[in-house]
């Protein structure tokens, strides 16, 4: 009963998943007195069972997956019934692999589903060798106790966190359609200012004419750049509303050049770079072959990451796009490595996950949520490099051909 009464008021206190998950399985342990254990959550998208959190002599990485039908987890999982095995290295079950890369022996093991009294399971608990003896009958019960009230109020926090989120889309689709309004004129004005200078030009004396095609030029370049990011940040703003939602329109992939796309990206950002003295730069992308891929989704990705990187950099420093081939043939390897300050191991280990979380004042995170869901839209893969200090890189791997889904589906039906 006092476990019970700990868990109780421990677990309503806290708001987010992993801080919930943490405490449950600290909980465990010292109620078990046993010597490990972890938190496992589905991934309905994936099909498998991720290590959210693990307390042992060498803790499994957070983040670790298994298919949701494989080993013992997994068999508890899809019965959605708890699982006692005194002797772990004798089930065929037993997946060796998480003991091979943690160093750890697992003897006996106590799987239970993370589920309420009823419906299904949304993970497991697992602790592993009780200190002195074994594991018995009011361990179970107890343990059993504790799972029910760890998955409530993991759906508790998801349920908030889903509340937020669709106040935020509200939100989101209130200032988007404010200012969609606002750039109208900015459109407008710009295509009108095109207009008037070139008449004003047309009358100018001949002699004065070839000065002014100068300021022509530079005129049409910057008249062209309000209007295409203008068009830019009302997509943006689409983006960014349909990420929270978890929603987004299908991609469509076409023949797609790296080089142009990072170029304009470049071009988007240039001014704010040059205020603060930074140099972007790009190196092997004219050496890249065409891509299918869906241009806007992977420009909003690399504007996203370029922009991040901004403030991040000192004066004088640099951002560096890289495009290789990788090894297989059949990838593009492309990095965006900055001269920053870099980040801590807190931060950037949680950078690619559901967990992200922004060092920046009012930040959300959002930003590196769009470029993995453009970059898993691709059927590539993301990583990230970071020395706090020194540098940031981050790494996409692209398929040349497009993600395999993509191939047997037009690109006309997309929207």
């Amino acid at each position: 009963m006092e476990a019970v009464r700990r868990i109780s008021l421990s677990l309503f206190q806290h708001r987010h998943v992993t801080d919930i998950v943490e405490h449950a399985l600290k909980t465990a342990l010292e109620v078990a007195n046993a010597e490990a254990g972890s938190v496992l959550l589905a991934d309905p998208d994936r099909q498998s069972l991720v290590f959210t959190y693990s307390i042992g002599t060498i803790p499994v990485p957070a983040g670790t997956t298994i298919p949701w039908d494989h080993g013992i987890a997994g068999s508890v999982f899809q019965s959605a019934e708890p699982a006692y095995i005194a002797d772990v290295q004798s089930d065929p079950r037993h997946l060796p692999t998480i003991d091979q890369a943690t160093g750890f022996h697992t003897r006996e093991r106590l799987a239970l589903p993370l589920k309420r009294w009823e419906g299904d399971p949304i993970g497991i608990l697992e602790v592993l060798n009780k200190r002195e003896g074994h594991l018995d009958d009011e361990d179970i019960e107890v343990l059993t106790i504790i799972s029910a009230l760890t998955a409530l109020s993991i759906e508790e926090a998801r349920l908030y966190e889903e509340a937020k989120l669709a106040e935020v889309a509200r939100l989101l689709g209130d200032i988007g359609h404010d200012i969609k309004n606002m750039l109208m004129p900015v459109l407008m004005g710009s295509q009108l200012l095109r207009e008037e200078f070139q008449e004003l030009c047309e009358a100018l004396p001949t002699n004065d004419r070839a000065r002014a095609q100068k300021s022509r030029a530079l005129c049409e370049e910057l008249t062209q750049m309000l209007r295409t990011n203008a068009l830019r940040i009302q997509e943006r703003v689409r983006e960014i509303s349909d990420c929270v939602k978890g929603l987004s329109t299908p991609p469509r992939f076409e023949n797609c050049q790296v080089q142009k796309v990072i170029e304009d990206v470049f071009c988007t950002l240039n001014v704010l770079a040059q205020e603060n003295r930074i140099t972007l730069s790009h190196e092997g992308l004219t050496r890249l072959p065409v891509i299918r891929a869906d241009e806007r989704r992977l420009f909003n990705a690399f504007y996203n990451l370029v922009n991040n990187a901004i403030p991040e950099t000192p004066p004088g420093g640099s951002i560096t796009v890289r495009g290789t081939m990788e090894p297989d043939g059949q990838h593009v390897k492309l990095s965006v490595n900055d001269t920053g300050r870099g980040m801590p191991p807190e931060i950037r280990d949680s950078l690619l996950t559901s967990h992200a979380r922004s060092r920046k004042a009012g930040g959300t995170g959002l930003g590196t949520k769009i470029v993995k869901d453009v970059v898993d839209a691709h059927g590539g893969t993301i990583a990230v490099e970071s020395q706090e200090g020194v540098r940031t890189t981050f790494i996409i791997s692209l398929p040349i051909a497009g993600p395999v889904e993509a191939h047997s589906t037009p690109s006309s039906s997309s929207v």
